[in-house]
């Protein structure tokens, strides 16, 4: 009996020894480490610049009313992005007029300060009044389909 009183008090003693061990070592522990941590990358969002239109309602016309540009946005994300700046990105050509379109007499206005959210898929967006043609236009663009290569600057958010 005795032994057993021995055995039952050893056992506990250990016991108690163990967990205060333990609360001591989580209460008085310290330690350190590094970890990292990415963002995911912002993939291209592409453009097409389409004057009038998908399926053009309105014509340029020499020294006519300036008509709408509308930009077809390929948002690749599974975010929007905002669209908060467009620019012109080289020379406006003209294919498939009644002859040579050498001077299109073609400008494009973009806007100042756009603030546009284009949702994740394709999106049209409307630009307003964006397109215009001068009278020093070739008589081969008349008919023709004009090509305004823009450039668009997207951010996260």
């Amino acid at each position: 009996m005795k032994r057993r009183s021995l055995v039952v008090v050893a056992v506990t003693a250990l016991v108690l020894g163990i967990s205060a061990g333990v609360a001591y070592a989580y209460f008085t522990s310290t330690g350190s480490g590094t970890g990292t941590a990415s963002n995911g990358t912002l993939q291209t969002v592409t453009v097409q610049a389409l004057a009038g239109g998908d399926s053009p309602t309105s014509t340029l016309l020499p020294g006519g009313a300036a008509t709408d540009v509308v930009l077809r946005v390929d948002n690749p994300n599974s975010y929007a992005v905002s669209l908060v700046s467009i620019s012109q990105n080289g020379t406006i050509s003209g294919s498939g007029g009644t002859g040579s379109c050498t001077t299109t007499g073609v400008s494009f206005t973009a806007p100042s300060n756009p603030d546009i959210t284009v949702t994740p898929g394709s999106q049209l967006v409307d630009l307003p009044g964006a397109a215009s043609m001068s009278t020093s236009s070739s008589d081969g663009c008349q008919g023709a389909t004009f090509h305004i290569p823009v450039t668009i600057t997207v951010q996260q958010g």
